[in-house]
């Protein structure tokens, strides 16, 4: 699979209001990458790290030799260099999308 595949690939999504000391925050989290989770007091905020979190992990784990888990095909329509880019991660990803994730491995 190529780097953009497995950025594309949608992950179960858990979401939970929380309450500590008297406030309420998110929490979000994608279960079947581990510990990719993100809190904040607005969902939006929380939603847009869980998303660096998510495109970090999968570089991370590719990068490792350890590919993330595909429990379901990539979805064909989104475009990951853009959303990266957006999220400030634009570097990480940059030159990457369309090679080989086990080509990676060992960079």
């Amino acid at each position: 699979m190529k780097v953009r595949e497995y950025l594309s690939i949608p992950y179960l999504l858990e979401a939970q209001a929380v309450e500590r000391d008297g406030r309420w925050t998110r929490r979000l989290r994608y279960p079947e990458l581990g510990s990719v989770a993100a809190e904040h007091d607005d969902v939006e905020v929380a939603l847009v790290e869980l998303e660096r979190a998510r495109i970090t992990e999968v570089m991370r784990r590719l990068r490792a030799g350890d590919p993330p888990p595909v429990p379901r095909r990539p979805l064909e329509t989104t475009d990951q260099g853009w959303w990266a880019r957006h999220l400030g991660l634009g570097a990480l990803v940059e030159g990457q999308l369309d090679r080989e994730g086990a080509e990676l491995a060992g960079r």
